[in-house]
C-alpha cells in the first residue's frame, strides 16, 4: 500500500456530528456508534470533548474496545499557561490520540480570544508541545482556516508552522463555516503543501455550500492524506463531509483507505443503523446508500439495466451492501414489469402479454392517486392477481364500522375510537373489535383480532411506518387521500410497505393495511415458515 496513495480517514460523529440540531447521545449511544464505525475500518474515532459535558466524561472513563485510534478533542489553552488549564490537562489525559483546535483567522485571534497575534502563536505552539511532551499524539485542528487565509495567507500559514515544529503529527485545514468552494480548497490546500512539503495535511469540511464532500475530495488532490467526516454527514448546521459518500468515492479516484472491500458492503448497513438509532427517517436520495441510490423508473432505463446493469449505474450497488430497486409507476415499460416480477420470483418472459396489462393497470391507477414506486408489495399482489387470476387473496374484508368518541373540556380533548371489522377466510366468517386511540389505530388492532387465529405468524408484525397525503388540496375536506404504511416482522428485520386511496382516509387506511397483512399472509406461507 503506497503511503502517498493512502487516505486516512478520521470520524468526529461522536463530537462534530453529536452537535446536530435534535441529536443527543447517551454513552451507550456512543458505545454503539464507536462500534459501528470500528467496523467499516475508519482509522480515526474522535469520542468527544473530555471535560466539557458528563456524557463525554463517562464515556472516556470506559470506552469500548476499538481498532481504531481513539481520540480525545478539546482547545488550545486559555487564560492561563497550558500546562495549568484544567481542561487541556483533562483532554492530555483522556486519551492517546488528542485533536486540538486553535485560531488561525486573524479574526476570530482579537474579536474572540482578545489577544495579539503573536500571543496566539505563542499558545498554539506551548498547547501542541504539552501534548507532545505527554507522549500523546497530537493532531491540530486550524479552525477557520480558510476563512483565515483568505484574509491573511501569511499568518494562517504562521499558526499552521507553530503548530508543526511544536510536534503536531496531522495539520487539520478546516473549513470551519463550510463556505470554501472546490475550486478554492484545491488552490488553498496546494498553496499550502508547496509552504509546508513536509508537513502532513488534513481535511475539515463543513456542508453550509453543499460542498463539503467536493471539498475534501479536492484538498486530497491537493495534498491532504486525512478526510474528517462524519456519518451520514451529522454535524452543525448543515452538517459536515458525509463518510458514507467520502468512502467509495476515494476508491472511485484510486486513492487507498483501511475499508476493506467486506467492509464497505457494510456502509449502507451502517447508514441506517444510525438513523435508527436517532429516530430520523434515512435520507432516500443520499448517494451509495441511500434507498434511491440504485432506483430506477424509466422504462427505457430498466430495459438497458437488463442488458448490463453498468449502463445506468456508476457502481454495483451491492459494493456499498445496498440494492437494486426497479420501481413501478405511471412511467414504467414492460422491462420494469418484468425485471420487477424476476425480483418476486415470477419467472416471466419479455414478451408474456400479461407483462402490458400489469403495465396498463399500473398507469391507471396511478393516475387515480396510487403510488406503487412507494409501494412495491402492493404492485405484488397487483401483479399476482394478473398472472395468476384464480388464485384467492388469503382473506377479504367484508365490512368495517368505526366511532370516535372525543370528550371535551380541560386543556386537553380526551378521544377513545372504537372498531368493528368482519373479515372472511375461506368459509369461516369472524367479527372483532377493539377500542385505540384513534380509528385507525382501532381498526388495526380489530384486524389483528381477528386474523391472528387463521395467521400466527402475524403474531410477531408490527406497523412501523404510517404517511398520509392529501392529493387535491383545492378540494378540502373531501380531497382524495393516499395512505402508505409498512408494516415489519420483528423476528427477521424484514419490512414490506402497502398503499391505499380514498376520499375517506379510514378507507384508505383499510385498503393499505389489507394489503399489508395479504401480503405478509402470502408471503410468509400463512404463518408456516
Amino acid at each position: 500500500m503506497s503511503a502517498q496513495n493512502y487516505v486516512t480517514l478520521f470520524d468526529t460523529t461522536l463530537r462534530d456530528g453529536a452537535q446536530t440540531r435534535g441529536v443527543d447521545l447517551s454513552v451507550k449511544d456512543k458505545n454503539f456508534i464507536a462500534t459501528l464505525l470500528d467496523e467499516i475500518g475508519v482509522d480515526y474515532i474522535e469520542g468527544g470533548w473530555p471535560g466539557a459535558n458528563p456524557t463525554d466524561d463517562a464515556f472516556f472513563a470506559a470506552p469500548p474496545p476499538l481498532r481504531a485510534r481513539f481520540t480525545a478533542f478539546g482547545m488550545t489553552h486559555r487564560g492561563r499557561k497550558a500546562e495549568d488549564d484544567p481542561l487541556l490537562q483533562t483532554v492530555l489525559n483522556a486519551a492517546d490520540h488528542v485533536c486540538l483546535f486553535g485560531k488561525n483567522w486573524d479574526r476570530h485571534v482579537s474579536e474572540a480570544l482578545r489577544i495579539s497575534l503573536e500571543e496566539n502563536l505563542g499558545v498554539i505552539a506551548a498547547s501542541v508541545a504539552l501534548g507532545v511532551k505527554r507522549g500523546k499524539e497530537v493532531l491540530y485542528d486550524a479552525e477557520h482556516f480558510f476563512d483565515g487565509y483568505k484574509a491573511d495567507p501569511a499568518y494562517a500559514v504562521r499558526c499552521l508552522r507553530a503548530a508543526f515544529e511544536a510536534g503536531a503529527n496531522w495539520l487539520v485545514l478546516c473549513d470551519t463555516n463550510g463556505g470554501c468552494l472546490p475550486h478554492e480548497v484545491f488552490r488553498i490546500v496546494g498553496e499550502v503543501k508547496t509552504l509546508l512539503p513536509n508537513a502532513p495535511l488534513g481535511i475539515h469540511a463543513h456542508n453550509d455550500c453543499g460542498c463539503a464532500v467536493a471539498n475534501s475530495l479536492e484538498a486530497v488532490r491537493a495534498g491532504c492524506r486525512m478526510v474528517q467526516g462524519t456519518l451520514n454527514g451529522l454535524g452543525e448546521r448543515c452538517g459536515n463531509a458525509d463518510m458514507m459518500t467520502l468512502i467509495p468515492l476515494l476508491e472511485k479516484m484510486g486513492y487507498q483507505t483501511g475499508v476493506s472491500p467486506q467492509q464497505r458492503s457494510k456502509l449502507t448497513q451502517a447508514s441506517r443503523a444510525l438513523d435508527e438509532l436517532l429516530d430520523r427517517s434515512p435520507n432516500d436520495a443520499q448517494p451509495f446508500v441511500g434507498r434511491r441510490a440504485f432506483a430506477h423508473k424509466a422504462g427505457m432505463h430498466v430495459s438497458a439495466i437488463a442488458k448490463n446493469p453498468e449502463l445506468y449505474e456508476h457502481a454495483p450497488p451491492e459494493s456499498v451492501g445496498n440494492e437494486r430497486e426497479i420501481v413501478m409507476s405511471d412511467q414504467a415499460g414492460r422491462a420494469n414489469a418484468a425485471m420487477r416480477l424476476r425480483e418476486l420470483g415470477v419467472d416471466v418472459d419479455d414478451k408474456d402479454p400479461r407483462l402490458a396489462t400489469v403495465v396498463e393497470r399500473v398507469k391507471e391507477r396511478e393516475a387515480r392517486g396510487y403510488s406503487y414506486g412507494n409501494a412495491p408489495e402492493s404492485f405484488a399482489l397487483l401483479a399476482k392477481n394478473v398472472f395468476d387470476p384464480a388464485a384467492q387473496p388469503p382473506f377479504g374484508i367484508d365490512g368495517f364500522y368505526t366511532a370516535n368518541a372525543v370528550a371535551l373540556g380541560g386543556e386537553e380533548a380526551k378521544s377513545e375510537a372504537e372498531a368493528r371489522v368482519a373479515v372472511r377466510v375461506g368459509d369461516a366468517v369472524t367479527s372483532q373489535s377493539a377500542t385505540g386511540n384513534g380509528p385507525v389505530n382501532a381498526l388495526d388492532l380489530a384486524l389483528r383480532k381477528a386474523l391472528l387465529p387463521f395467521f400466527p405468524v402475524l403474531e410477531n408484525v408490527r406497523l412501523s411506518d404510517y404517511h398520509v397525503r392529501i392529493l387535491d388540496t383545492k378540494s378540502a375536506t373531501a380531497a382524495t387521500t393516499r395512505v402508505c404504511l409498512e408494516m415489519e416482522d420483528m423476528r427477521s428485520g424484514k419490512t414490506w410497505r402497502t398503499v391505499g386511496v380514498s376520499p375517506n382516509i379510514v378507507t384508505a387506511s383499510v385498503e393499505a393495511l389489507r394489503e399489508g397483512y395479504a401480503y405478509c399472509c402470502a408471503s410468509l406461507n400463512q404463518g408456516k415458515n
